[in-house]
């Protein structure tokens, strides 16, 4: 069983490590390293011109306008515990006038399946509001409203209604003094795509329907009381345990900061830093080991007689052997009998030669 469960876990680690890799930026991602150290936060924007169609579109506002000031500050939390940047800063602004002030335009997008609004900014007024609070990039989160046809499900999965529903988004951007966008947020860099609306103001009653026996589904608005239930319903932070932040936004910047923090691979950080050893046989020795003496073509020369004793000759094997050549070969004369010395043996170290007198 423990067997089962490792052969299990190590591929999805495997799967874990090479993913940590991806790169979320509009840039690469040493460029943005070094381009973005002083990371600010803007306060937490609210388009209200956006499609949102409640009825009691004031009172929508006000509870988005207050839970934003509510819990904007977690972001700011989320991004200083990444470690990412040398520091973090709340850009402290009224809202309704930075929207204003910075904003150009909104565009209705529908990318990969992701429906959204998609912000564009004035490139002089954002210039002016990064340099005025001396950050190298602002973070810009805006709160609007959109439509998007979706299916939603009964509670038993016995009935289904796709149609158009009204929801609340939020989404997010890293803009640079130069207008560049560095980041956004839906991420469209990730390997499957997902999003999740901030919140839904509508749903389709399928208990009304069921009650009276038809197949005609209403869609209706929730009520005001509760999306203010639901905007106020909190859970622990996920920097301070004792901090209680709304869970809608709890959820958001989770989603959000995911794809601002980078996940470093240890084991390929440790293989990256040891240098592999070279082969010894592939390094270069000195002159002296590379160069081997070349063999000798000269003649070797014979042994060296031993010293000869004063008023004796040396003996015959020792005399130097002079080559004839052939066209000066002279008719051999008959040779009279020698006696034929003794061979030397060779002796043990140490031990003394005495050599026999010729015979005269």
């Amino acid at each position: 069983m423990r067997l089962s469960l490792k052969n299990l876990l190590l591929p999805l680690l495997m799967l874990l490590l090479a993913g940590c890799a991806t790169n979320y930026y509009n840039i690469p991602r040493e460029a943005y390293e070094k381009k973005v150290k002083v990371l600010g936060v803007a306060p937490v924007l609210l388009d209200a011109d956006s499609d949102i169609r409640h009825p009691e579109k004031a009172e929508i506002l006000r509870i988005v306008r207050e839970a934003n000031r509510k819990n904007e500050k977690e972001l700011v939390e989320i991004l200083k515990g990444n470690g990412e940047y040398f520091a973090v800063r709340y850009l402290d602004e009224d809202p309704d006038q930075l929207f204003s002030a910075i904003g150009s335009r909104r565009e209705r997008r529908d990318d990969a399946g992701i429906v959204y609004n998609k912000y564009f900014y004035k490139p002089e007024e954002i210039k002016k509001f990064i340099e005025k609070h001396n950050v190298d990039a602002a973070m810009i989160v805006t709160v609007s409203g959109i439509s998007m046809i979706e299916k939603i499900y009964s509670n038993n999965f016995m009935a289904v209604l796709e149609d158009s529903y009204n929801k609340l988004i939020m989404t997010a951007q890293i803009i640079d003094a130069q207008g560049n966008l560095l980041w956004e947020y839906p991420n469209f860099r990730q390997k499957f795509i997902a999003y999740t609306p901030l919140f839904a103001l509508q749903y389709p009653d399928f208990e009304e329907a069921r009650a009276n026996l038809t197949d005609q589904v209403v869609i209706k608005n929730k009520s005001i009381p509760g999306i203010g239930r639901a905007f106020t319903a909190t859970e622990s932070s996920s920097v301070k345990w004792s901090k209680k932040v709304s869970s809608l936004y709890n959820k958001q910047f989770g989603d959000m900061t995911a794809f601002l923090q980078y996940f470093r691979n240890p084991f390929a950080d440790k293989r990256s830093e040891k240098k592999p050893a070279a082969d010894e046989s592939a390094l270069p020795k000195d002159n002296s080991q590379m160069q081997q003496p070349a063999p000798s073509t000269a003649p070797q020369q014979a042994p060296s007689a031993p010293a000869v004793m004063q008023g004796k000759p040396a003996p015959r094997e020792f005399e130097p052997v002079k080559p004839v050549e052939p066209s000066k070969a002279a008719p051999k004369p008959v040779a009279t009998p020698q006696p034929v010395p003794r061979p030397v043996e060779p002796m043990p170290m140490g031990t003394e030669v005495i050599k026999e007198p010729e015979i005269k």
